[in-house]
């Protein structure tokens, strides 16, 4: 497939997304907002994949190219490609569905449990994220580094939730999907958000210490499977 890539900060990447990828050949492109890239029609790609960032999706003011990003994004969804955002992407996607997108109560930064909305379970995204989510045999925290949060675009399926946010996820005919929480994080990407926002990392009931982020490599990879395995039910949609 051909997979086209919105990134909105030289620091955050596609992560393991990309050796996904590679190992199944897939041709990755990319546009660098930040370093005032354009986004090509819709029928150069096969997939979008919409990237985290500080910025939120009101600050067009300081950002003008947000505008012709969520463009772009509603010309994707508008032609039925698959579109997949991440944290910032996912608020982008509500944004262009009509959703409001706003200051989540808490700060979520770090490892933090989700569990499934019971309307969402039966999606592709659901039953992905189902072996890692709360009620599951092996649960295991994902990691998180948000701010903001959505509303449910009209007509989506609300697909988990966390204690800090309701909205984690969403699923759209399991073709667009919004992830808040970053499953694509490796420890060198946690260290890149940590050195390049240390300002985030503010006393809070749902914000770890840096040390405690990176303390357990193993968690890293625990997310980067089920990312895998998520990307690879989107496929076969």
């Amino acid at each position: 497939m051909r997979i086209h890539s919105f990134f909105h900060v030289p620091f955050e990447g596609l992560g393991s997304i990309a050796d996904w990828a590679a190992v199944r050949g897939h041709v990755v492109t990319a546009t660098p907002w930040y370093g005032g890239g354009a986004a090509p029609s819709p029928e150069a790609y096969d997939w979008l994949i919409v990237m985290g960032g500080p910025m939120g999706v009101y600050d067009e003011g300081e950002y003008p190219w947000l505008v012709d990003e969520k463009r772009a994004i509603a010309a994707a969804i508008g032609a039925g490609k698959r579109v997949l955002g991440v944290c910032l992407g996912a608020q982008l996607i509500a944004d262009v569905l009509g959703a409001r997108v706003s200051r989540n109560p808490h700060r979520e930064i770090g490892w933090f449990p989700i569990e499934l909305a019971s309307e969402g379970a039966s999606t592709r995204t659901g039953r992905s994220l189902a072996p890692i989510a709360r009620g599951s045999q092996t649960p295991a925290p994902v990691f998180h580094w948000h701010g903001d949060t959505f509303d449910l675009p009209a007509g989506a399926v609300h697909v988990a939730r966390s204690e800090a946010c309701e909205h984690q996820a969403f699923s759209l005919d399991d073709r667009v999907v919004g992830l808040q929480f970053h499953l694509e994080t490796t420890p060198a990407s946690a260290a890149e958000l940590i050195g390049n926002c240390p300002g985030d990392l503010v006393a809070g009931p749902y914000v770890q210490s840096a040390e405690t982020m990176v303390a357990d490599a193993g968690r890293f990879l625990r997310i980067n499977a089920v990312m895998h395995a998520l990307l690879d039910a989107l496929t076969r949609s």
